[in-house]
């Protein structure tokens, strides 16, 4: 489940929204928490080739940038959907008790016994908190929230409350 280890994969921060306006400007939809995740980088991987950013300000829902290889309203347009990613390494570190949701998937999931379970495949965010979505070792998939009362640790195994991932 995930041939490429968290610290090889792209790190996706962003996806094109479609254009903005007619000079080749995109809308972003961000998947950092604010735009200042964006600013950090100038260029990204995006559907196998690099764009080099040339401006960032604050769009509707998200963010408006324009990149050096874009040059009018059919190239913008061109990448409604595209992802935008980095390389994890470009990622600053962050305090304790913190993570990438990058890092979390892939990551083997045992109950409070320390059993088996399944491993994370996924991690959403619906407003209320981040969701893991677990793979079990039979196939079905259960979303967990991550809250101390149902992930109990997070490390190199997450420990979850085993009736948070009971399949009943």
């Amino acid at each position: 489940m995930g041939a490429e280890r968290p610290a090889t994969r792209p790190v996706v921060l962003a996806a094109v929204a479609g254009a903005h306006g007619i000079t080749g400007e995109v809308r972003l939809k961000l998947f950092t928490a604010s735009i200042d995740g964006l600013k950090a980088h100038s260029h990204f991987e995006a559907d196998g080739r690099t764009l080099t950013l040339k401006t960032l300000r604050p769009g509707p829902q998200g963010a408006v940038a324009r990149f050096a290889e874009i040059g009018d309203r059919t190239a913008a347009e061109a990448l409604r959907g595209t992802l935008l990613a980095v390389s994890r390494a470009s990622l600053p570190p962050l305090p304790e008790g913190e993570y990438y949701w990058h890092d979390l998937v892939g990551v083997p999931v045992e109950d409070e016994a320390g059993a088996g379970v399944g491993i994370v495949v996924a991690v959403e965010n619906f407003g209320a908190s981040d969701i893991l979505e677990i793979e079990l070792e039979g196939g079905k998939r259960v979303l967990v929230p991550l809250v101390p009362a149902a992930v109990l640790d997070v490390g190199a195994v997450i420990r979850v409350a085993r009736a948070y991932v009971d399949a009943g």
